[in-house]
């Protein structure tokens, strides 16, 4: 049984799949509406991480390129149809590096990549590591980042099970290290909030580099958590993206 792809609606005729990749430390139920907020042509494929959901046992990834390698094999016997990518913060990360892994290994590239809540990959991050703080410190940092809901911080018993969560993934994303390559040859799309101090719209725009296909941006309202806050309207421009594909996909044999 293929435990990284969760289908929370099931659409055998689907024309398109979309994956959707989670943001540091968090799991499939970011996503949980959306298979009924998106066209109904396309069926939206959740990666489940290790150590959330289900896989609540099985061990943490702490490096992207192993991470990147387990995923994309695990995703191989979905790609029987066109595809595209979203992932948040983290998982636009994840969705980047698993498209080049394609393109390395001659596996069907993505139809489009939809990044989200995060610069550019050749940009290094101005912001201070913090996976190797202590506890209350790391802490501390989760409130200023505001990702986490405050009944979770201070759940002593949730805490428990979060925090090596959130460190092993923001550990797999503070010691990233690009690799040069030459541009995905897929659209990208780069959303982003505008009071998201940590993902600036220079940072946004140069996804631009990262294709040598077309390439939009979108800034919402927010910070950096806004698919949350504006959810509706996230997923209107993603809908209207994604309909643009099943047009082009339309009557091509997989």
């Amino acid at each position: 049984m293929n435990n990284w792809v969760v289908k929370s609606r099931p659409n055998p005729g689907a024309v398109l799949r979309l994956f959707c990749f989670p943001y540091a430390g968090g799991g499939t139920q970011i996503f949980r509406t959306w298979p009924n907020r998106l066209p109904t042509s396309v069926e939206v494929c959740l990666v489940e991480l290790p150590g959330r959901g289900v896989r609540l046992r099985e061990p943490l990834f702490t490096r992207l390129p192993p991470l990147v390698e387990a995923i994309a094999q695990n995703l191989e016997e979905h790609l029987d149809r066109p595809f595209a990518f979203f992932g948040h913060s983290m998982g636009a990360l994840l969705s980047f590096e698993i498209a080049r892994y394609f393109r390395r290994h001659n596996i069907q590239q993505p139809a489009h990549l939809f990044v989200s809540g995060r610069g550019a990959p050749h940009i290094p991050s101005d912001e201070p590591p913090m996976h190797g703080l202590p506890e209350p410190e790391f802490v501390v940092e989760l409130r200023r980042l505001n990702g986490t809901p405050g009944e979770v911080l201070e759940h002593e018993e949730l805490m428990r099970l979060m925090l090596p969560i959130l460190r092993a993934d923001f550990t797999v994303c503070e010691t990233y290290l690009y690799e040069p390559e030459s541009p995905l040859h897929c659209p990208v799309t780069a959303f982003g909030g505008l009071e998201d101090e940590s993902v600036d719209a220079d940072r946004l725009n140069a996804w631009r580099e990262q294709t040598a296909s077309t390439f939009s941006v979108h800034l919402f309202p927010g910070g950096h958590f806004f698919l949350h806050t504006i959810q509706p309207l996230l997923l209107q421009i993603l809908s209207q993206g994604l309909n643009r594909l099943l047009g082009r996909s339309a009557g091509r044999a997989y």
